[in-house]
C-alpha cells in the first residue's frame, strides 16, 4: 500500500497525463520535419513531387547520397570547415581568456574605458566595406585564416569570462605571487584550470558558431577549393532553384540528356539532393549537440554573478 504522502490525486494525475500528451505532440512537431528531410533524401527518381504528408517511402533509393558523397566538393568543403572550426575555436579561446584575465584586474589602468570600448563594438562597428578593405590590405582575401582571425575577438565571450574570473578567490592569486609566480604563470597554471567551466562553454558556443557561419566566407573566399560546407550547400540549392525556375536551362538540360550527356544531378529528384546535402551539413552538429547541451544551458548563468 502506498504511503499517504505519496498518493497522487485524480486532478494531479490528469495534469501529469496532459503534460505528457502535450510534450509528446510538441516532440512530434520537432521530429517530423527532420524525419521528412530524411525520407526525402531517400526518394527514388520515379517518385512524383509534392507528396504531402507522409512518414514512409514505398520505395527507397540512395542515389542522392551517392551523388553527394562522390562529389569531391563535399570532402574539400568538410576539410575547410573543420579547419575553420578547430583553429577558429583555439584562437577565440586564447584571445578571450587573455583579454578576460587582464580586464578582471581592478588595478588595470584605464580598465573602465577599455571595457567600454569593447562593449561599444557590440553595438557599432565599421561595417562590411571598411572591414573588407582592411582584409584586402592585410592580404587575407582567399585565405582560410581570414575565417579564423576575424571572429577571434568575441566581446560577449570576453565579458562572460571576465565576470567568471572575478568570482575566483583573490587569495589564490596572492598566494602564488608570494611564492614568486608571475602573471603568466598565474594565468595559465592557476586561473585557467579554475576557469574550465566557462572556457568549455565558450568553446562550444564558438565551435557551433564557426560551423554555421557562411556570410564572411562568401565575401572573402573566391577560390572554390577553399569554400566551406555551408557555401557548398548554398551552391547546390541555388543551382537546383535556378533549374526549376529557368525554362531555358531546363531545355538545355533536356537537350544534353537527349544527346547522352545528362548531368547526374538532373536524373535524381532535386528535393532528394537538397535533403541529402542538408543532412550531410548538419550531421556533425546533430550528433554532437545532445552530448554537450548541458554546457549550453549551464553557460547561460556563467559569468552573471559579478559585473
Amino acid at each position: 500500500m502506498a504511503h499517504p504522502l505519496h498518493r497522487v490525486s485524480v486532478p494531479g494525475r490528469i495534469f501529469d497525463i496532459s503534460n505528457y500528451v502535450l510534450l509528446a505532440l510538441f516532440s512530434l512537431t520537432i521530429l517530423y520535419p527532420f524525419w521528412t528531410v530524411v525520407i526525402n533524401s531517400l526518394n527514388p527518381p520515379e517518385t512524383p513531387r509534392g507528396l504531402g504528408f507522409h512518414i514512409w517511402n514505398d520505395v527507397w533509393s540512395v542515389r542522392a547520397w551517392d551523388y553527394v558523397f562522390t562529389n569531391k566538393d563535399v570532402g574539400t568543403s568538410y576539410l575547410n570547415t573543420l579547419h575553420r572550426v578547430a583553429f577558429g575555436t583555439v584562437a577565440t579561446l586564447f584571445v578571450t581568456f587573455t583579454a578576460s584575465y587582464a580586464l578582471s584586474k581592478r588595478n588595470l589602468p584605464g580598465r573602465t574605458w577599455i571595457t567600454f570600448l569593447f562593449v561599444f563594438t557590440m553595438f557599432f562597428n565599421g561595417g562590411i566595406i571598411p572591414t573588407y578593405l582592411l582584409v584586402r590590405n592585410l592580404g587575407l582575401i582567399n585565405s582560410r585564416w581570414v575565417l579564423v582571425i576575424l571572429p577571434a575577438l568575441g566581446v560577449f565571450y570576453i565579458i562572460i569570462t571576465r565576470n567568471f574570473i572575478m568570482t575566483i578567490d583573490q587569495a589564490m592569486e596572492d598566494s602564488a605571487v608570494i611564492d614568486g609566480a608571475n602573471y603568466w604563470t598565474i594565468m595559465f597554471r592557476i586561473i585557467l584550470p579554475l576557469s574550465k567551466p566557462v572556457m568549455a562553454t565558450v568553446a562550444l558556443w564558438t565551435a557551433v558558431a564557426h560551423w554555421n557561419f557562411w556570410f564572411d566566407a562568401l565575401i572573402y573566399i573566391n577560390d572554390r577549393s577553399k569554400r566551406i560546407l555551408q557555401l557548398m550547400l548554398r551552391d547546390v540549392i541555388e543551382r537546383i532553384t535556378t533549374y526549376n525556375e529557368d525554362p531555358s536551362m531546363q531545355r538545355l538540360i533536356r537537350e544534353m540528356c537527349d544527346q547522352g550527356h545528362c548531368p547526374e544531378w538532373a536524373t535524381i529528384p532535386h528535393e532528394s539532393i537538397q535533403a541529402a546535402t542538408v543532412l550531410v551539413t548538419i550531421g556533425p552538429i546533430i550528433i554532437f549537440y545532445p552530448f554537450v547541451q548541458k554546457y549550453f544551458v549551464k553557460g547561460a548563468m556563467l559569468g552573471s554573478l559579478k559585473g
